[in-house]
């Protein structure tokens, strides 16, 4: 009879634990998705940033400055010195990143063009892990997952990119 007791327990607890495991899964992709988002797009924003003067934006720090951008001065030396991309010169490589770190960001943020635009950046990563920075394969592999769950998945329903999809749905 006490087995039978414990029985019923043990299983009450595993029901239990069972509801309990599986209360993430109510969790919207939607909303899994926006944060991947502005997540990823932050990482890339922030670093296109310290590659211009005269135009700062930061929403999280309250940051404005809004100037004509232009490349910094620091930006070719930092492809030069540091970065070492083979197969295209600092001088190219230095303005063509700051401009793909500003664009591709905001298309992902506002959810336009999300699977091309992930797959650009995860272009970049791929880069990065290979040529520049390759013991950092724990970020980057991060920034890999999320770039193709965006290009997997999508970028969830709140995007211009939903909108778009369900007009065309519509008409």
């Amino acid at each position: 009879m006490e087995t039978q007791e414990t029985q019923a327990r043990l299983s009450g607890l595993a029901d239990l634990v069972s509801r309990i495991i599986g209360l993430p899964s109510c969790i919207p992709y939607s909303f899994i998705a926006f944060l991947a988002r502005f997540s990823i797009a932050a990482v890339f924003w922030k670093s296109g940033q310290t590659k211009i003067d005269g135009f700062k934006v930061d929403l999280i720090e309250g940051t404005f400055s809004l100037g004509i951008p232009r490349l910094a001065d620091s930006a070719v030396d930092l492809f030069r010195d540091e970065y070492k991309v083979p197969l295209i010169s600092p001088e190219l490589a230095a303005p063509l990143a700051a401009f793909a770190e500003h664009l591709f960001p905001i298309l992902i943020l506002i959810g336009l063009a999300t699977r091309f635009s992930a797959l650009a950046l995860l272009g970049m990563t791929l880069v990065i892990q290979i040529f520049v920075y390759p013991d950092a394969y724990p970020v980057h592999g991060t920034w890999a997952a999320i770039f193709l769950m965006l290009i997997a998945q999508g970028p969830g329903v709140f995007s211009i990119d939903h909108l778009i999809k369900r007009s065309r749905s519509m008409s």
